[in-house]
């Protein structure tokens, strides 16, 4: 029995292993032919780059060459070519943009000229602008166009442009007013440029202009008597006129040594343009009166003689520390209380019940050099009319303060100065 089944399993297991063995053969031979063809495959696409980026090359030195060419052709026309003829003009357009509707024209064409040409219609006073200057301006150049710290002054400085540090401002240097209304127009206020409406510029150039003394308290500015204003500085400009009298001097050889005998320093820098809060700062930097200065004057101040002097009556605490506040409006240029000194304006202490125009070594205005000569005194009286209309109190006075309009301000005031009569 066993020898039966070892004659069948033997013959079995080797017909297995023979079939096996050649499936595997089979597998191997198609894995060969597989990898074989995509190498042949791999060599045809490696070929095929190989001619395309050949081509590419030969396309790239052609360009090089034609750009090379035209480069020398274009040096060699501009070597010949003059230099004072135009550049060629492109044919055609570029296809940018569009044509400017009239509108959109219109929007930026609000210049003014000198002789007002494009003021639109309207009109303004002295007092509404000095509301308005108040509302919208005093905050950077001060109640009266004074100026606050480093922001510009726009009233004074006449007759100092001549000055090692003239003041240059709208009074002073300003040639055209059409250059006022256009700028308060186009640019202000301050962060809210073209707000204000017609007639609020108006307004304001109108005070500007009172604040400067160069129209009374009483004038409207408007389109139609624009043109009739007259500025201070408007015959102080010259035509320019170097392109035939300077430029010639500089077009030939320049002369490159032993130019000058010998050279020296004619001028040296100075700081200017600082501004310190108050009190000895503010006059040690150059901010005390001097002959150039404009005067500013709210009130005269006393004479020593005087300072005695008791309080008429009991001072309203009340009343004392309003007029505290609205005398804000005159602490740019006064100072009153203890140590108080003059600035652009005197000092105000002590100043109710005293001659007028009577602080020694401050250089008043004519009319409060006559009131003091007459012996005239600061009673309430005179003091609220003064700070109504200061113009028309004392005529000469050059501040540029148009007056308070309400009485309880006037009547606060004049109770605070009077707190400081010692």
């Amino acid at each position: 029995m066993s020898k039966s089944l070892n004659t069948i399993y033997i013959p079995a297991i080797g017909g297995a292993a023979l079939v096996i063995g050649l499936a595997y053969g089979l597998a191997n031979r198609d894995y060969a032919k597989d990898k074989i063809q995509r190498l042949e495959d791999r060599v045809a696409q490696v070929e095929t780059h190989a001619t395309t980026h050949a081509e590419t090359a030969t396309g790239l030195r052609a360009q090089l060459a034609q750009v090379e060419a035209e480069a020398a052709e274009a040096v060699a026309l501009a070597m010949s070519a003059s230099l004072t003829e135009p550049a060629p003009k492109p044919e055609g357009t570029y296809g940018l943009g569009r044509q400017a509707l009239p509108e959109e024209i219109a929007a930026w064409d609000v210049d003014i000229r000198p002789d007002g040409t494009g003021l639109p219609p309207g009109r303004g006073d002295v007092w509404t602008g000095d509301e308005v200057f108040a509302d919208y301006c005093a905050a950077c150049h001060g109640d009266f166009a004074e100026g606050v710290d480093n922001w510009p002054v726009l009233a004074g400085g006449f007759d100092t442009l001549a000055d090692k540090d003239p003041v240059k401002t709208v009074g002073s240097y300003w040639p055209y007013l059409s250059t006022v209304w256009d700028y308060v127009h186009r640019s202000m206020p301050f962060g809210g440029a073209q707000t204000l409406t017609d007639d609020e510029v108006y307004a304001i150039v109108a005070y500007i202009l009172y604040s400067n003394d160069l129209v009374d308290d009483d004038f409207e500015l408007s389109h139609e008597n624009f043109a009739e204003v007259a500025m201070y500085n408007t015959d102080g400009f010259i035509v320019d006129d170097r392109a035939e009298t300077e430029y010639p001097i500089w077009s030939g050889e320049p002369c490159m040594e032993n130019c000058k005998d010998r050279v020296e320093i004619t001028m040296r820098a100075s700081i200017l343009d600082v501004t310190p809060a108050d009190g000895e700062d503010q006059a040690a930097a150059g901010h005390s009166m001097s002959d150039q200065q404009e005067e500013v004057v709210i009130m005269a101040s006393t004479t020593a003689q005087d300072a005695a002097a008791p309080m008429a009556a009991a001072l309203d605490p009340a009343l004392v520390a309003s007029g505290e506040k609205v005398f804000r409006k005159c602490a740019s240029c006064h100072m009153v209380g203890d140590g108080a000194k003059n600035r652009s304006g005197p000092h105000l202490t002590g100043i109710m019940g005293r001659t007028q125009g009577s602080i020694d070594g401050f250089s008043y205005s004519g009319g409060f050099q006559t009131a003091a000569n007459e012996g005239r005194v600061w009673d309430e009286e005179a003091m609220a009319a003064f700070l109504t209309k200061p113009k028309s109190y004392m005529a000469g006075t050059k501040m540029s303060f148009a007056g308070l309009r309400n009485e309880k301000d006037i009547d606060a005031i004049i109770a605070y100065l009077r707190s400081f009569d010692g």
